[in-house]
């Protein structure tokens, strides 16, 4: 990255810090702001969280390293697998400096309605240790409403920030340039990630609470997101097929044959993504508690049913079932299940999952087919539209009887709640915002820096021409 780049870089970081800090309606106090009195520290749900934390930054890398590694040409392996620990990295950065404020920052319920947090706990103020010099003790805050410490919920939300953009990687693979994918997650994760992390779990307008949130009241009440539906795998979906779309098809897609390279990557990829799950949804429930082993129970259930649905429509229409494939359901089912997990019970997981895993082959197959945009490694096919399908199926058969809400009031429709119009409004408002901030953000950037590749850099291969490297070496 040359010089004049980096000036530029800088000022479209600052540009887009100054704009999220006045968005947040906030200034930067002396002190952290007082809380209301914190349960106490329960050391068994603590360290179930610390175990959930490592499980969640465990499926970036190695599990979507690999499994995303896996589906690229060779020249492009290493590529891949730079992006995912690079973004561990660099998004761990912005979320201690900014990304949690944002996103759990300020007294949401207060309001107006807001869209972002304040500047609360920038820089970890509020959330690190501290030195009690009258006690002559340490101080690690608590959080207000959870029996775990405040440090410990931002390290497992934080887990959440890496990954969510690192699965974008999967539709601009192969041609998109390095120095314009940090770009572009800086400004993703402030401006995408952190307003809906805010909205759906920050107490702000698209979140169902418990006896009612009234910053919800245009958005139907509040919508039902266990682990990140919306916040998660919808908005990296949408965003994925935006990029794949702006930046352009692969030199070569559709007259050349574009095989993965190494589907043991993929399949061993997958495998840790299924485990790494549990800690993502069953981590969700933030204790170790009976909705912790449901939403548990639920993720598996629908992993299993999405992998057994694709692999049967695969044996149906091509006459056999092939590893991809399945691994490609295992993970569908996974998706699908994310914001349903602590709010439905098995049974219904398990017809999520099947469901998802034919309506993902027919995006990955049919859709992508139809309308011949290059999704790489079907970020969009998966992750959009199997996010999208399972917050609607989420407003269907979510239940009270998972102890989820204290009120006990009906949920999903089949139980005569209400939560499905929540559910689409919250589907479309993600939607939308995930649309309009992806464009601008890549024109933004294609502008001032460019977006893709060279054509010759892109026939060498990524690995060369972005790292310096080769994933193998053949002697």
């Amino acid at each position: 990255m040359n010089t004049r780049v980096i000036r530029r870089t800088i000022v479209i970081g600052i540009a887009a810090t100054v704009f999220v800090g006045w968005l947040g309606n906030a200034t930067f106090a002396g002190e952290a702001a007082p809380v209301s009195a914190a349960p106490k520290l329960d050391t068994g749900d603590n360290g179930w969280m610390l175990v959930c934390s490592a499980l969640v930054l465990f499926m970036t890398a190695p599990g979507l390293a690999l499994f995303y590694s896996g589906l690229v040409r060779k020249k492009n392996v290493l590529s891949v697998m730079m992006q995912c620990i690079f973004l561990m990295c660099l998004m761990t950065v912005i979320w201690a400096i900014w990304g949690y404020t944002l996103g759990f920052g300020g007294d949401a319920m207060s309001p107006p309605p807001k869209w972002i947090g304040n500047n609360d706990h920038l820089m970890m103020r509020g959330v690190a240790a501290t030195w009690d010099e009258a006690k002559q003790t340490a101080v690690i805050p608590m959080h207000p409403t959870l029996t775990i410490n405040r440090l410990t919920h931002m390290l497992f939300q934080g887990m959440f920030f890496v990954i969510t953009p690192a699965l974008i990687c999967g539709a601009f693979a192969e041609r998109m340039k390095f120095s314009a994918m940090v770009v572009f997650m800086v400004l993703w994760g402030t401006l995408v990630y952190c307003p809906l992390c805010h909205a759906v779990w920050g107490g702000g307008v698209l979140q169902y609470m418990s006896g009612g949130n009234p910053n919800a009241a245009m958005f139907g009440g509040g919508a039902l997101d266990f682990a990140g539906g919306t916040v998660v795998h919808i908005s990296s979906g949408i965003s994925a097929l935006v990029c794949a779309l702006v930046l352009g098809k692969r030199l070569g897609y559709g007259s050349e044959p574009m095989p993965p390279h190494n589907l043991t990557y993929t399949a061993m990829g997958a495998a840790m993504l299924w485990i790494g799950w549990f800690g993502f949804n069953a981590g969700s429930a933030l204790n170790a508690s009976g909705l912790a082993a449901s939403a548990f129970c639920a993720t598996h259930f629908a992993a299993a049913a999405g992998g057994l649905s694709w692999a049967a429509m695969e044996w149906l229409t091509r006459g056999k079932p092939s590893v991809l494939g399945t691994s490609s359901g295992v993970v569908a089912g996974l998706v699908c299940i994310t914001p349903a997990a602590g709010f439905v019970t098995p049974m219904p997981a398990l017809l999520m999952g099947a469901l998802v895993g034919v309506v993902c082959f027919l995006a990955c197959t049919s859709l992508k087919s139809r309308f011949k945009y290059d999704d790489s490694l079907d970020a969009f096919g998966v992750h959009g539209v199997g996010g999208t399908l399972g917050a609607l199926l989420t407003g269907v058969f979510a239940t009270r009887a998972t102890g989820a809400f204290a009120d006990g009031k009906p949920l999903g429709l089949l139980e005569g709640g209400s939560v499905l119009t929540a559910q689409i409004i919250a589907v479309a408002v993600t939607w939308v915002l995930a649309i309009v901030a992806t464009y601008v953000i890549l024109k933004v950037i294609d502008a001032v820096m460019g977006l893709r590749v060279a054509r010759s850099e892109e026939i060498e291969g990524l690995d060369f021409s972005q790292q310096g490297e080769e994933g193998y070496i053949f002697i």
